[in-house]
């Protein structure tokens, strides 16, 4: 069975251009004028010891079913769902379009894994737009130029990734129900070097998959292993242990923190486990800073936890650390356990579990609506110049992790202060505690009112 990849995206971004690219010739006609593509074009790709099927694409746009325009829109549906992974494009320089975002929720529905691809990057031109593109909620976008080629090494990597995602799935019969088994968890286990992070994979799965021992730094290749937890697939990932960047003057060691870096990037949830003999060290905090910002869901393992003499007084020390130290993630569960004698795993795992659900969540824009009426109205935003700031209107357009977006024709003169405050009264009335939070205010009235 060959791996098939889509090229998705709204007319005139580059599609095609990518597709040949990508297939090594000249397949697919291009042109400066949107909407040249109309059929599924598939070209057998290899690519540096990459084999996959590449599937170029119509560009996306609104349509009557029954027009051209809306089978050829109904051609590119049945490539998503032929598809094992779609490489969603985006126009860099143009910015993130209502198309775009519109067509986003289609990928999503369509339940493929996505990378997205900030075309026309060249330049740095499209760096504004690319850094829109984090709202799709397909996590960071791969900086490119199909027309020059910029970016192939990243979106090798990518691809690559996925692809021994796949691959893994077909050999394991355990994963595969009919061939349409839903995609595995990915979880991966981060942390400083000699955390335990080896060991909490082998004992979650039950055999000595990875190699252990009380050297740090012994892990150096991302490894992912396939688990079922309680009738739920599972992806584990175990990665090298991440130190200062200061301290790492070998190669290699560079090379094992960067695709650690990288893995974190396709992760959905990030076990950051540190040493409960020097918990939340600055490197732990950076982690954690760090997963925050890539929007990961996380929780946090205190490992080696059979060590503490006095477990009552040091749960109490962490707890407080985490709020007063993590106020990005307020909430954040954190789960003590021994990897080395196999307690508090079923914990752990519920604990990630919990939160990749919270991680997901959304919430119906009428009730947002409701909600930002009161709280503006008992603590409303600070005035400017002696004008009244109102809060017009709030939706959340995406979630992974969760994000919102509220409307006011004074959008530049609400302070951050107000908008952290307006975060952490979310996460209690709505309870999103322990992920991260993306918060916009824009301006203009509610850009909905005429639908």
């Amino acid at each position: 069975m060959q791996f098939k990849i889509a090229i998705i995206g709204r007319p005139n971004v580059g599609k095609s251009t990518l597709f040949n690219r990508l297939a090594g010739k000249r397949l697919a006609i291009v042109d400066d004028r949107p909407g040249v593509t109309r059929d599924r074009r598939n070209a057998d790709v290899s690519w540096g010891g990459l084999e996959f099927t590449l599937i170029d694409t119509a560009g996306l746009d609104n349509a009557d079913r029954d027009s051209l325009e809306g089978r050829m829109q109904n051609q590119t549906a049945a490539a998503i769902k032929e598809a094992d992974l779609c490489v969603f494009v985006m126009d860099s320089r143009a910015g993130l379009t209502p198309m775009d975002k519109h067509f986003s929720a289609l990928l999503r529905r369509g339940g493929r894994p996505v990378i997205i691809l900030a075309n026309k990057a060249e330049g740095r031109a499209g760096d504004v737009g690319a850094l829109e593109a984090h709202a799709l909620g397909f996590g960071t976008p791969i900086l490119f130029s199909a027309e020059h080629g910029d970016g192939m090494s990243d979106l090798f990597q990518a691809i690559r990734h996925e692809r021994d995602d796949w691959e893994a799935n077909l050999e394991s019969d355990e994963f595969v129900d009919d061939g349409e088994a839903d995609r595995p968890l990915k979880i991966a286990v981060i942390g400083r070097p000699n955390a335990g992070k080896s060991t909490l994979v082998n004992q979650l799965i039950g055999e000595s998959r990875l190699l252990t021992g009380p050297e740090a730094g012994i892990t150096r290749d991302a490894i992912a292993v396939k688990w079922r937890w309680q009738g739920r697939d599972i992806q584990l990932v175990d990665t090298a242990g991440l130190r200062k960047k200061a301290r790492i003057k070998d190669r290699l060691e560079k090379l094992s923190a960067g695709d650690a870096l990288h893995t974190l990037k396709f992760a959905e949830v990030v076990i950051l486990l540190v040493d409960a003999s020097q918990p939340f060290e600055n490197q732990d905090l950076k982690l954690a800073d760090l997963i925050a910002r890539e929007g990961r869901a996380v929780v946090i393992g205190v490992n080696k936890w059979d060590l503490v003499k006095n477990k009552q007084i040091t749960r109490k020390k962490l707890d407080e650390m985490v709020g007063r130290l993590l106020p990005q993630i307020r909430g954040v569960p954190v789960v003590t356990l021994s990897a080395a004698q196999g307690k508090g795993l079923d914990k752990l795992i519920k604990a990630a579990c919990e939160i990749h659900d919270v991680w997901n969540k959304r919430i119906a824009t009428a009730k947002l609506n409701a909600w930002l009426a009161d709280v503006s109205n008992e603590h409303p935003p600070p005035a400017d110049k002696g004008r009244r700031v109102r809060l017009r209107y709030m939706t959340q357009p995406n979630a992974r992790p969760p994000s919102f977006v509220a409307f006011s024709q004074r959008a530049s003169s609400v302070p951050e202060s107000y908008i952290r405050y307006l975060i952490n009264a979310l996460r209690d009335y709505f309870n999103l505690k322990g992920v991260p939070i993306r918060f916009h205010i824009r301006s203009g009235n509610n850009p909905y009112v005429d639908k």
